[in-house]
């Protein structure tokens, strides 16, 4: 198993805000998308995640772990929330290439934002492309 982080970086310029919180969970779950591709030549899953972190103490996020399981690889995202619900965020993409002698079986992703301190964590599943 061996994992490329390829980038991660801020997208928005100025603070991003929910229009509607109504049904927001803290920490937000990432956005994600995952696609098997040829990186040459070797079968490669590349995974692409937005997550949203506290503009008011900002740090970059940390791709934690990724352990594969099955037909599943779960990857956390790590950062340290200040444990009040935030009024803006940061945006921050994050892409990593992962490549194993059985990512051909891969079929879903689930995607983790967690908290180091006290460790919480968000989660959304997505299926693969390939």
């Amino acid at each position: 198993m061996d994992f490329n982080v390829i980038q991660i970086t801020k997208i928005n310029t100025s603070d991003f805000r929910f229009k509607d919180k109504t049904n927001l969970t803290f920490p937000v779950p990432p956005l994600a998308s995952a696609k098997l591709y040829k990186n040459d030549e070797v079968l490669t899953l590349k995974v692409c995640a937005t997550l949203y972190i506290n503009s008011k103490d900002s740090q970059n996020p940390v791709v934690g772990t990724l352990t594969e399981k099955d037909d599943t690889v779960e990857i956390y995202f790590d950062y340290d929330w200040d444990d009040e619900t935030p009024e803006t965020y940061d945006v921050w993409y994050v892409e990593i290439d992962y490549t194993s002698s059985t990512v051909q079986n891969i079929k879903q992703v689930i995607s983790y934002l967690r908290d180091i301190d006290p460790e919480t964590s968000r989660g959304t599943t997505t299926s693969v492309d390939g």
